[in-house]
């Protein structure tokens, strides 16, 4: 299966688009998943400016790119995050330190981007939704049922405004499963669709970094949810646990050596990605396939470059025959 491969430009912003481009194109990327942060995308002006979106297709045409999906991460937390200054990072100035106004500028972010997208030519949107019940995590002091499903609640009320702007695109939301959201695992992703009905436009990122350092195995997320798989991340994740390490990482930074797991460059973790490339192919998936680099233990351009490599061998096609029918006289 001849599928795309492209580069997430959310890691990568803080160089021009232009420079990004060059250096995706250079690699040998077939596209870009254009991260709506730094100059790379500006969802409200290429909502509403047909010139601004001229100008960024240009860009892609002259170094032969395509964009098949835009990444809203940072302004879809704060639609479902309960602040806290972390959020301002995320926001512009004039919301900085203003809980009501800054989320109600992540909405209306949010609702720009699926005209943007649709704009762009492209038919997903990914990101993060936030979760004002990810502090529960941890069950003490005691957690009940009814504060879980309140959070889930709220999380339906934020959204679905914003999935009826999607609808209204004809675009998708990709939610990526993660940490910190409020669908982090098998179990809370299913509740998700559940509280939203299983409606058409929310579906998910698929990642299994985030997946293989909580235990999981990330292949059977794509089985679970076939019919939700949206958008393809691949990153990668070792876990590193050597007794006096935890799961949780300790406080540590990523890249530090003393964690129990860190983000790597593809091939140097644990996700076994032939089993998701089965089943990726059982599941008919033809979308791209977008390197999300993370690794701060290697140079970021060997480690791009390193990744369409490894993407490239790995990204193989389904038999078109059945090998055990042709075994006659």
């Amino acid at each position: 299966m001849n599928r795309p491969i492209t580069l997430f430009t959310g890691q990568w912003a803080d160089l021009p688009f232009e420079d990004i481009c060059k250096k995706a194109s250079g690699w040998g990327y077939d596209g870009l998943e254009i991260a709506c942060w730094g100059d790379h995308m500006d969802v409200r002006k290429a909502a509403s400016d047909p010139a601004y979106v001229r100008k960024k297709k240009q860009i892609l045409r002259k170094y032969k790119l395509q964009c098949w999906a835009l990444g809203t991460h940072l302004a879809g937390q704060c639609v479902g995050d309960d602040w806290d200054k972390r959020l301002d990072g995320f926001a512009p100035a004039p919301v900085k330190g203003k809980p009501g106004k800054l989320r109600a500028w992540a909405i209306e972010e949010m609702k720009a981007a699926a005209q943007a997208a649709r704009a762009m030519d492209c038919a997903v949107v990914t990101g993060f939704m936030g979760s004002p019940i990810w502090k529960y995590l941890y069950s003490f002091p005691a957690t009940t049922e009814e504060m879980v499903e309140a959070g889930f609640d709220k999380i339906l009320k934020l959204w679905t405004p914003i999935l009826d702007a999607f609808d209204a695109a004809g675009v998708k939301f990709a939610l990526e499963v993660h940490p910190t959201e409020i669908a982090f695992d098998f179990h809370t992703a299913a509740r998700l669709l559940a509280k939203f009905g299983r409606r058409p436009a929310l579906g998910f990122n698929f990642d299994p970094s985030h997946l293989v350092w909580q235990g999981m195995e990330p292949h059977l997320f794509l089985r679970e949810f076939a019919d939700r798989i949206y958008h393809v991340h691949m990153k990668d994740a070792a876990v590193t646990l050597d007794g006096k390490s935890g799961i949780l990482g300790s406080h540590l930074p990523f890249g530090d050596l003393r964690r129990g797991w860190n983000f790597r460059s593809l091939g140097h973790g644990d996700v076994d990605f032939e089993k998701i490339i089965r089943e990726l192919n059982r599941i008919g998936y033809p979308g791209p396939l977008s390197v999300e680099w993370e690794d701060n233990g290697m140079d970021r351009e060997f480690g791009a470059e390193e990744s369409l490599d490894f993407v490239q061998g790995i990204n193989f096609s389904p038999s078109s025959v059945e090998f055990d029918k042709n075994m006659k006289k």
